[in-house]
């Protein structure tokens, strides 16, 4: 029987390889799957992980139906066995609802992967949607580390290397970004750095902060 997983975890936890590596897995048993991804670090239409392999993918616009675009591949004798969708929780609440359709009525393994909650602490739309439908949800084992060594649990927007809690929810930026590049970026940090708003940058310079939500 198929299923809809969602396999989750912090920024730097390896989804994204785990996305790959999923693909190869069941390439190489002879099933044809579909890649998706949305907002991809290396640019539109990629699925990249930051061990530097990657490969073509379908974007993910607000307005793409999932339901119709496999109904329509199989009605034109295409041949999908499962879907790998990258960046899950960029999807809309309608897509999630259309992958478990799909899972259901047409047998489809579709297997997931995303981030839980954005900057502000907050649940995405798709990775809400994706606890609340998904038959099996995996937390990864590869745990991303904060500056102070302890285990990364929030994700931090950055700009020059100061935490921000305002701005729109999607922003494209990555943790590699050259430190003196005038560019958003992004951190994991443990709860109470985050709560701090330390950075690592603002650690290195002696910075202090209030021990106070950043976030109403």
């Amino acid at each position: 029987m198929a299923e809809l997983t969602f396999f989750t975890g912090t920024m730097d936890c390896g989804k994204s390889t785990l996305a790959l590596q999923t693909d190869h897995t069941h390439r190489s048993h002879g099933r044809v799957g579909r890649l998706f991804t949305s907002h991809d670090r290396a640019g539109e239409s990629v699925l990249s992980s930051r061990l530097g392999f990657e490969t073509p993918a379908i974007e993910v616009y607000a307005g793409l139906n999932f339901w119709h675009f496999v109904v329509d591949e199989l009605t034109h004798g295409g041949q999908i066995d499962y879907l790998v969708c990258d960046e899950a929780q960029f999807y809309t609440r309608d897509q999630v609802d259309q992958l478990a359709r799909i899972t259901d009525e047409l047998s489809i393994d579709v297997f997931a992967f995303g981030i839980l909650t954005d900057f502000r602490t907050r649940l995405f739309e798709g990775s809400q949607r994706l606890v609340e439908l998904a038959d099996r949800v995996h937390r990864l084992q590869v745990e991303a580390l904060c500056w102070c060594g302890a285990r990364g649990t929030h994700n931090a927007r950055t700009e020059n290397g100061e935490m921000v809690t305002e701005g729109d929810v999607i922003v494209v930026g990555d943790v590699d970004e050259p430190a003196d590049a005038p560019v958003i970026g992004y951190e994991v940090l443990c709860r109470r750095h985050h709560r701090r708003r330390m950075t690592a940058a603002a650690a290195a310079v002696g910075a202090t902060a209030p021990d106070v939500l950043p976030f109403s």
